[in-house]
């Protein structure tokens, strides 16, 4: 797998042989928790979408996934994510079942449900 950084508020995921390597289209970029953030969905939304093609018998290998995103502010956070899925050899016919699968990854749902995060601090181990 491939991740490559578009900006400041993109990623794209991309199936390559080999271990998975994130890579930046400028040198000065850094792999942001923003970044991240996007990482996990498109990560979680190629991993369930391969797996539907498969039991589909469609092949997924030239299936990347996109995400971008957008900030709000006070407080500074993401307030709009986009997924694009590009899929060249998915049939027209199946572009509706897919996106409904899409819809199932749980990164998807968490991110549509914010869970609740408790914070602890506490000393040494």
């Amino acid at each position: 797998m491939k991740i490559t950084l578009l900006g400041e508020d993109g990623i794209r995921l991309e199936a390559t042989n080999g271990p998975m390597t994130i890579e930046a289209e400028r040198p000065d970029q850094t792999y942001s928790p923003y970044h991240m953030l996007g990482s996990s969905l498109a990560f979680c939304e190629y991993s369930l979408l391969a797996s539907w093609a498969t039991h589909a018998k469609l092949s997924s290998d030239d299936l990347s996934v996109e995400v971008r995103w957008t900030f709000i502010e006070e407080p500074h956070q993401v307030g709009h994510m986009e997924l694009k899925l590009i899929w060249p050899s998915l049939p027209e016919a199946r572009h509706n079942a897919a996106r409904r699968a899409a819809e199932l990854c749980p990164v998807h749902r968490t991110l549509q449900h914010a869970p609740t995060i408790a914070i602890e601090l506490g000393g040494a181990a």
